[in-house]
């Protein structure tokens, strides 16, 4: 009898010694004399538990971690292999782990089941049912439906997808492109990188059905160049696609093509701009672009172009496959569906959570979170990488949406939380956020290139004491001119955290000394 055992092979588990289980635990299986089948699947998103074991068993995958080298002889001692919970590191059903279960799985619905580059395995889960039923509809009907399900862009700006599409398919072009943002830099965030590692063929059948709805025939992943695993996965995903007929010329024998290709970013956050992102795909510098006209009128090559992030296009196969209405089931107001949110920083279990929008910030944190790493209280949230604002306790029941955010002064951007405790100084964050925009600005706009360089200063006058009010008042006035003046978001939302810390933090811009380390 051969027992199958799960051994992830994303990227965090790797970085926790992931392939060294693999060859331990089959060396160890000789000893006992058994027969072992290890399969590399995708991460379940719970980053604490990694590397997290799983057995299949007659009563599911019982599930083990961290399991480290030292702990795979004593495992198979305890029973692992029939599923025995002696062990301590023993978790039960995989599926019954609170941090997993209490989970709404749309998008994450096969991640860390599957191996992600087995297409049967995919198929096996629901997998290219979207793409089956595009191709038997119009591209307006495709556009329809993804109208219907009121996706939202999940990159940050959350601009209504269906419209996006809808503006591209309305454009008479010979060609059209398809274009997904995997440029992720957010701080605290890694939801795109689970995509493309735990289940690429997602991706690839998203940006297929985009193709067919607007008449694309070309598509890009502009992915990041520090996710080499990332990058691995999705050339081998594509090419596996493209012989097995999802992809390509005549794919599924329909007559239509659609082909793909992976490039690898420039290592400039201001690239996940879009219009950045454009210029840096036409070999260009990654320069922000001003609008309009509009990536979807004159994008990539100047020609009609549908730009989204990694999350966008994977909301699209459950949507095609079980209808727009199926997914506008799922959320509040006008955030509907779900939203992987992802938990980093100081934080006691950190990883991925997908949950329809209507959950509070607080219940994440403390019911997902289990509260901070140290042990110490929780003091502030940043939430939509280092442009979001910094949330203090009074914030925390604010409910994930878009517009209830919004009237908070806050963002949702990429879904990334990231928490600190009481021992963090507000104050050296404010000017790590000016100082993160000084470094990645693209230069072309004043507010941004010479007003974060300004900001940087006067928040290091007051922590000096330097006259402390008057600077106070100019670094409001730096804050506005940036919000109101910048070209892009890059310049126009490093106030808000700098203006949250300035609202609810103030107690730490006054006078100390000054520390070049940002403290996590």
């Amino acid at each position: 009898m051969t027992t199958r055992i799960f051994i992830p092979c994303d990227t965090t588990a790797l970085s926790m010694g992931a392939d060294k289980l693999v060859s331990i635990f089959v060396a160890e299986a000789e000893k006992h004399n058994s027969t072992i089948e290890i399969v590399r699947n995708g991460s379940r998103g719970m980053f604490w538990l990694e590397p997290l074991v799983e057995i299949e068993t007659s009563n599911g995958r019982m599930a083990y971690g961290p399991v480290e080298a030292q702990d795979v002889a004593s495992l198979f001692e305890s029973g692992l292999l029939t599923g025995s919970q002696q062990h301590p590191l023993a978790l039960g059903l995989t599926e019954e782990i609170p941090f997993f279960k209490k989970q709404q799985r749309l998008t994450f619905a096969r991640s860390g089941i599957t191996d992600p580059l087995s297409i049967a395995d995919y198929t096996s889960l629901d997998g290219f049912k979207g793409l089956k039923n595009a191709l038997k509809s119009s591209g307006q009907q495709i556009v329809d439906e993804v109208k219907d399900s009121g996706l939202r862009g999940r990159g940050g700006a959350a601009f209504p997808t269906g419209i996006k599409w809808q503006t591209v398919l309305d454009v008479a072009a010979e060609q059209k492109y398809i274009v997904c943002n995997a440029d992720e830099g957010d701080s605290g965030t890694f939801a795109d990188r689970l995509v493309m590692e735990c289940d690429p063929y997602m991706l690839i059948e998203g940006m297929t059905i985009a193709g067919l709805a607007v008449g694309a025939t070309e598509g890009y992943i502009y992915l990041r160049s520090e996710y080499p695993v990332a990058h691995r996965i999705m050339n081998e995903a594509i090419s596996r696609a493209e012989q097995a007929g999802y992809l390509g010329e005549n794919i599924l024998g329909s007559g239509r093509t659609f082909n793909l290709e992976v490039r690898l970013g420039a290592g400039a956050y201001i690239c996940g701009e879009e219009t950045s992102l454009l210029e840096s795909l036409e070999g260009k510098r990654g320069l922000v672009r001003a609008k309009p006209p509009l990536p979807a009128i004159v994008g990539l090559f100047k020609q009609p172009t549908v730009v989204n992030n990694v999350l966008s296009f994977a909301a699209i196969p459950f949507i095609l496959d079980k209808g727009g209405k199926a997914y506008a089931d799922y959320g509040m107001g006008r955030s509907r569906g779900t939203l992987p949110l992802q938990l980093a920083g100081n934080v006691k279990q950190g990883g991925l959570i997908e949950m329809a929008f209507g959950v509070s910030l607080r219940e994440i944190m403390e019911e997902f979170g289990q509260g901070t790493y140290s042990g110490r209280k929780l003091r502030a949230v940043q939430v939509g990488g280092p442009l979001g604002a910094y949330l203090p306790e009074s914030q925390w029941d604010t409910l994930v949406d878009y517009e209830e955010f919004a009237a908070v002064g806050a963002v949702l951007g990429h879904g990334g939380i990231v928490m600190f405790d009481e021992t963090v100084d507000m104050g050296e964050q404010a000017r790590f956020s000016m100082e993160f925009c000084a470094v990645e600005s693209c230069g072309k706009c004043t507010p941004c290139r010479i007003g974060s360089v300004r900001g940087v200063e006067v928040i290091d006058k007051i922590r000096a004491g330097d006259d402390a009010e008057k600077n106070l008042e100019l670094l409001g006035d730096l804050c506005e001119t940036m919000l109101d003046g910048s070209l892009c978001a890059m310049g126009g939302m490093t106030p808000y955290p700098v203006g949250s810390v300035m609202k609810y933090f103030p107690e730490d811009l006054r006078a100390k000394s000054i520390s070049k380390e940002v403290q996590l």
